[in-house]
């Protein structure tokens, strides 16, 4: 039996489709005690993490191993004075030693910061200074730790470093440390709401705000794995994510292990289509998850035959209609889209039991009481637009939404003003109960007492086989408050001129609605962009 069970009640319909999730979890639950070693008492050989890198090197670890290096790591962490609610930085890419520091730092009761590889030195400095690490453990890879160094030694702060696998000058090797330590450690006190996980989200605007969780997070992902990405007992689940991004809390870790699925993990750094079918296939990937962009570049060079693959999933920006098409004919699957936050786990989705309709974000979770509002704190009517907020289980409290922004009270309170949870978000609600995205409300467009979502313009633009990258905003318009614009990327073979503008132009707007239409188009090479990939819109703006 799943682990999943012992904390959580499902309500389903007569065809095995979900209508309500209840959690039922002790004070002192703890992911690291309660699910992992669990597990690994009662099916010590059970599958946790099959890892793979492009150097052929290969690795699959039961739940008895995570057990048993996470306990190792643990005691390292302790003998060097690492405990209760202290803060340690992992940026591991997707090396497997994440999975047992994850693991471990949860068994301990410390606040794990997972970031990127790819941020710069002045990135460092402002997470150590904002969040006071006591402790940071990295890849030798990528100059990670020069980086790091640097970053120590522009602050008054100092931090316990270690790397993995390789012995670097100012860190210990925590692989070599590992082997010293005993593989046994008696339970830790810790309590169900104490902080466990802080993810420093990036905005369009501002500095990047600490995101942070507690002990109950994990639970919260039971409906993100069972019922939208379709994560089986004893199958293999693989999203793509690098372990700085919260994705991967969504698809390699939490969700997958309390229903009972082995994780893949592929560790590369240049993403290769092909490469990634011959994972999926090689090692018998049972559901799949990665951002549009993955499948854009899949359906481009050619899906091959994938015939252990049952489910698809994605999430992270709008799909185009025609990725989602040729996706499907080509496999036979449906791509199911998802939508939640850092700040939250999965809010709509297209779960299990639903036909997913291409451009949709799907329905509610059950997990959450969700509902679309105006300006004012009313409830929408069907197809008008409103923001989507999570109406909480208790009051200013629940399950899977953050517990605060770090030293951001201000605005932990704004995004929970009038009792709600406001997620920035704008969507509808069609006759059918199928949310549609419409934008951040700071994107939309008002343009001739219209309101446009730029991902309605943005979709239609992708389907031009010149537009590899675009962006639509709006600009001051004297006739129309607003004029759509489209800042576009071309591709390779491409060059701007203003035949191809107006080529472009025309393309799309017989594709959309007059209000919609494409009035300016800019080309650029490169796009601004947040460290996470993000298009800043904001920056777009200011340049007119």
């Amino acid at each position: 039996m799943s682990v999943y069970r012992n904390y959580c009640h499902e309500i389903t319909d007569e065809y095995g489709n979900l209508k309500k999730l209840t959690l039922d979890y002790p004070d002192n639950f703890n992911f690291g005690y309660d699910v992992v070693d669990k597990t690994a008492q009662e099916t010590p050989n059970k599958r946790a993490l099959v890892w793979c890198n492009v150097e052929g090197e290969e690795h699959v670890f039961t739940f008895a191993d995570i057990k048993k290096y996470s306990n190792q790591m643990a005691n390292v962490f302790r003998n060097a004075g690492i405990g209760r609610g202290d803060r340690v930085m992992l940026i591991l890419k997707r090396h497997y030693e994440y999975w047992f520091a994850a693991v471990a730092l949860h068994k301990l009761g410390a606040v794990m910061i997972p970031a990127t590889h790819m941020l710069t030195v002045s990135d460092i400095v402002y997470r150590i200074k904002a969040s006071g690490a006591k402790a940071v453990v990295c890849t030798s890879q990528d100059e990670v730790p020069e980086k790091i160094l640097k970053a120590l030694s522009q602050t008054e702060l100092s931090a316990k470093l270690w790397c993995v696998q390789a012995d670097v000058e100012g860190f210990e090797n925590i692989t070599c440390a590992m082997q010293r330590a005993s593989g046994q450690l008696k339970r830790i006190p810790t309590a169900a709401a104490d902080p466990m996980l802080m993810y420093f989200t990036s905005g369009t605007t501002g500095y990047p705000k600490g995101v942070i969780h507690e002990h109950s997070y994990p639970l919260a992902h039971i409906a993100t794995a069972k019922y939208w990405q379709q994560a089986e007992d004893n199958g293999l689940h693989f999203t793509v994510a690098e372990t700085g991004w919260a994705k991967a809390s969504w698809g390699k870790i939490y969700g997958q292990w309390l229903v009972g699925s082995a994780v893949m993990v592929y560790d590369f750094d240049n993403f290769e289509p092909k490469q990634l079918c011959s994972i999926i296939n090689k090692y018998g990937v049972t559901s799949f998850c990665a951002p549009p962009t993955v499948y854009r570049y899949l359906v481009r060079k050619g899906i091959p035959d994938m015939p252990t693959l049952k489910h698809a999933s994605t999430a992270g920006e709008m799909l185009a209609p025609e990725v989602f098409r040729k996706f499907t004919e080509r496999t036979g699957l449906t791509l199911c889209e998802g939508y939640g936050q850092t700040e939250t786990t999965l809010l709509l989705a297209n779960f299990n039991g639903m036909d997913a309709v291409e451009g949709s974000m799907g329905t509610p979770s059950p997990f959450y009481n969700i509902e679309l509002r105006n300006k004012q704190g009313e409830r929408v009517e069907v197809n008008e637009i409103g923001e989507v907020v999570i109406i909480p289980e208790q009051p200013g409290r629940q399950t899977g939404v953050f517990t605060a922004y770090l030293d951001n009270e201000q605005q932990y309170n704004y995004v929970w003003r009038g009792g709600v949870y406001h997620t920035g978000d704008a969507a509808y609600m069609d006759e059918n109960g199928r949310y549609w995205f419409h934008g951040r409300f700071d994107d939309i467009i008002k343009t001739g007492g219209f309101r446009v979502g730029p991902y309605e313009v943005e979709n239609v633009l992708m389907e031009h086989p010149a537009v590899v990258e675009c962006s639509v905003i709006g600009v001051p318009d004297a006739l129309r408050g607003q004029a759509i614009k489209a800042v576009v990327v071309l591709g390779q073979g491409y060059v701007p001129s203003k035949e191809l503008e107006l080529e472009i132009k025309e393309f799309c707007n017989r594709k959309l609605a007059e209000y919609k239409w494409i009035r300016i188009i800019e080309f650029t090479e490169e796009m601004p962009k947040t460290i996470s990939g993000k298009i800043q819109k904001n920056v777009q703006r200011k340049q007119g």
